[in-house]
């Protein structure tokens, strides 16, 4: 035979051979556990819990959003940013669900605690997510008896002032119209999840006192940073809710419209207006969303 076409030959099987390692190496995986973080101190915190200073598998970078993929007791993660707020958190969810195959979708951060009960460096796993500023705006009667209110909107709750709160209006495959969503729920098979970490969970230490870890009730998000001891007070009335942050309904939502199993989890920064002073999110964001972190990597150790 020829000695360079052997050559040549043997040259073009090493390479292919090289390549179809590589391919092997950094090929996509079936799935993704999704887990985001809306800004710095969560993000931070999610991936210190996770996968400490390891380095990711692969990053994609997609409309300038990095998604991270890290590997982790033989699961797939897929470490990304929400985006702080509502249309943020949404835009980015759905990205990642058209973009990625994910089975599940997990969030850990901070959040106004609403419920009087709770404390600052608790966490919270809500069952259920409701919108509190899907609402109408209303101009009072010239008389003072009430609001003017149009003659569709048959307020659905409690209103504060002229802000009359409303569910939201939502679709996915298999219905044949909109209906009225008063809320987006949680995974039933993620809060279990939740449940056994939480029997597994050593004490998490804030100050001079042990946080407590909760799963179950609602939340509320909205693209508001509330800080008003009036709103709270109202809110928790309304909606029973153990906090309130601006991003997680909006990911809810996404996960419920797309039948992907999701669970938020938050810790408490601050007390959302019913502190005496100023808001103390400033000075506890970052400890305290190593909590939601903590408590994210027990949940991801008790998925299969």
């Amino acid at each position: 035979m020829n000695l360079p076409l052997l050559l040549r030959a043997l040259s073009a099987l090493v390479l292919a051979t090289l390549f179809a390692g590589c391919a092997t190496t950094h090929s996509r995986p079936r799935s993704y556990i999704a887990v985001m973080g809306a800004y710095g101190p969560e993000l931070v915190a999610n991936r210190s819990a996770l996968v400490g200073t390891n380095s990711p598998v692969t990053t994609h970078r997609i409309n300038g959003v990095a998604f991270d993929h890290f590997q982790l007791d033989g699961r797939d993660l897929l470490l990304f940013p929400s985006g702080v707020s509502m249309v943020n958190a949404a835009m980015n969810t759905q990205l990642a669900l058209n973009r990625f195959p994910i089975s599940h979708v997990l969030f850990a951060g901070i959040a106004g605690g609403i419920n009087p009960d709770n404390h600052i460096g608790d966490v919270v796993i809500p069952e259920r997510w409701f919108h509190h500023s899907e609402a109408v705006y209303a101009n009072p009667k010239p008389d003072g008896s009430g609001y003017l209110l149009p003659s569709y909107f048959k307020p659905p709750y409690e209103n504060f002032g002229f802000i009359f709160p409303d569910n939201v209006s939502a679709i996915r495959e298999g219905m044949p119209k909109p209906v009225d969503q008063p809320f987006f729920p949680a995974d039933p098979a993620l809060l279990d999840a939740a449940r056994r970490a939480l029997a597994k969970l050593p004490p998490i230490q804030w100050s001079t006192n042990t946080a407590r870890v909760k799963v179950g009730g609602n939340g509320i998000a909205g693209p508001v940073f509330m800080d008003n001891r009036e709103y709270r007070q109202w809110a928790h009335r309304v909606w029973q809710a153990e906090c309130l942050d601006m991003e997680s309904t909006a990911i809810a939502q996404v996960c419920w419209a797309n039948q992907i199993p999701v669970l938020i989890i938050r810790s408490l920064s601050d007390l959302a207006g019913g502190q005496e002073g100023l808001n103390a999110a400033d000075f506890t964001e970052v400890p305290i969303s190593r909590h939601a972190a903590t408590v994210l990597r027990a949940v991801i150790d008790e998925l299969p």
